[in-house]
């Protein structure tokens, strides 16, 4: 599961780590399959705490050197005293509240999971519905992106779609329930400046690749195409940065409204 996607897919399960993720985990309603600690013997209270709710609620408990668990955990420093496995969630759009705040961000082919994990802990942060990851991607529950969101990817409804038209097919039918649903591309050389577009209304926002930007598909699908003017040297946002940018001026001119 911490290397191969293939496996964490048949399995539906992820590994989380850290002690926010494996926090929030706790939290959550995700089922936690395992709890996977280390056999020191002075393990900290915040250890035996998230141990003793893993079991609590079900999960098997396995006991690992503290070498072994760190090489699990990819950490050089601060090894981590425990690890979950829980179970990810059902790729089904229904998971996404769907009213007329809505504010949903899909991604189009994104290829970093560090770009994925912080999306979702910005559309964590700037009240979004959740996150759609659309096309030829890389895994959102992937180890790195994880904890890129630092436990957002576990609280941000995220599903995985392939097409860019079982995105459209959903939009449409919000569209016959809430009146209109405005899709909103971004892109550098968009027409429409970023703080001129009325983002008030139920929202689905759309970032490109990183690489390529966004498909010719989703250039069609998108109602109005927006840029984030910027100055210096700098050709174009990191995909994440210029996401956060958006959802921000959502949130701004929502709270304002």
């Amino acid at each position: 599961m911490l290397t191969n996607r293939r496996k964490r897919t048949q399995l539906r399960q992820l590994l989380v780590q850290g002690v926010r993720p494996v926090s929030v985990a706790l939290e959550s309603p995700l089922e936690v399959v395992a709890v996977l600690h280390d056999d020191r013997r002075d393990p900290s209270q915040w250890a035996r705490e998230a141990v003793a709710r893993a079991v609590g609620r079900g999960a098997e408990q396995y006991t690992l050197s503290a070498e072994l668990l760190a090489e699990l955990a990819e950490q050089e420093q601060d090894r981590p005293e425990v690890v979950l496995v829980v179970a990810q969630p059902a790729d089904d759009l229904a998971r996404l509240p769907a009213g007329p705040d809505l504010l949903a961000v899909v991604l189009d082919r994104p290829t970093s999971p560090g770009n994925v994990g912080s999306i979702a802990r910005s559309v964590d942060a700037f009240g979004g519905s959740g996150l759609v990851v659309c096309g030829h991607a890389c895994d959102p529950y992937e180890p790195r992106a994880v904890r890129a969101s630092t436990g957002s990817a576990l609280t941000v409804p995220t599903v995985r779609l392939g097409s860019p038209y079982e995105v459209l097919a959903w939009v449409e039918d919000l569209r016959s329930r809430l009146g209109w649903v405005q899709v909103v591309g971004t892109d550098e050389d968009g027409p429409v400046e970023l703080a001129d577009a009325d983002l008030t209304a139920p929202t689905v926002v759309v970032t490109g690749n990183e690489t390529r930007g966004l498909s010719a598909a989703w250039r069609e699908i998108c109602d109005v195409m927006v840029h984030i003017p910027i100055t210096g040297t700098a050709s174009s946002l990191n995909a994440a940065n210029a996401t956060s940018v958006v959802l921000y001026e959502a949130s701004r001119q929502r709270r304002r409204a």
